[in-house]
């Protein structure tokens, strides 16, 4: 079994300070790059979005920052505008290890369809080509930590399973935005879905 450490979306917007900032969001760098070196493969994820992403309220007119709105491919929150590319925000935190990188996969580029997933589009179709990538690598196990447990964290997990990943998510390594108890939705929808949460 080949193991690999996923590092989902730890950059600045979702650190303190940032457009979408996660509670804690920083206190997790430390651990992630010490953990870094135990694994032969790390691959690490980055929200990518052009100005103006349908996910961002501001694309609405009228609605705010968390509410909810009905896309084609369902249900979706209207986030602030964050992580647009090429933006500051959109850096990695500047204390995380970027170096033992063996791939970066953005996501979140489509401006019609927003990506928490790290494997797919919100559409649940559209690939980010993750998946492909492991498979050829011989990886068959996956290690999860970063940004938010709930979001983009949760989506990738569950995806990885459904895709026939061993798959654990190191919560002391990630933080939550737990919108309207969505934490605890996420771990229990994790659970069900095989991931091992730690």
């Amino acid at each position: 079994m080949t193991h690999a450490l996923i590092v989902i979306d730890l950059q600045n917007d979702f650190c303190p300070g940032g457009a979408l900032a996660v509670t804690g969001g920083d206190e997790i760098v430390a651990g992630i790059n010490a953990l870094m070196a135990e694994f032969a493969v790390v691959i690490l994820t980055q929200d990518w979005h052009p100005a103006g992403h349908s996910s961002f309220a501001s694309s609405h007119g009228n609605k705010a920052p968390f509410e909810k709105t009905e896309m084609p491919y369902g249900p979706q929150v209207l986030w602030p505008d964050h992580c647009i590319q090429g933006t500051p925000g959109a850096e990695f935190h500047q204390g995380l290890t970027t170096t033992h990188a063996d791939a970066i996969i953005r996501k979140g580029m489509n401006p019609a369809i927003d990506s928490y997933s790290a494997f797919f589009e919100n559409d649940h179709k559209t690939p980010t080509g993750l998946d492909g990538y492991l498979r050829t690598r011989g990886i068959d196990a996956l290690t999860l930590v970063g940004l938010a447990t709930d979001f983009c964290v949760n989506f990738s997990a569950v995806d990885a399973a459904r895709l026939g990943y061993s798959v654990s998510v190191r919560r002391d390594l990630c933080r939550a935005i737990d919108l309207d108890g969505s934490l605890a939705a996420a771990e229990t929808g994790m659970h069900e879905a095989g991931v091992t949460l730690r």
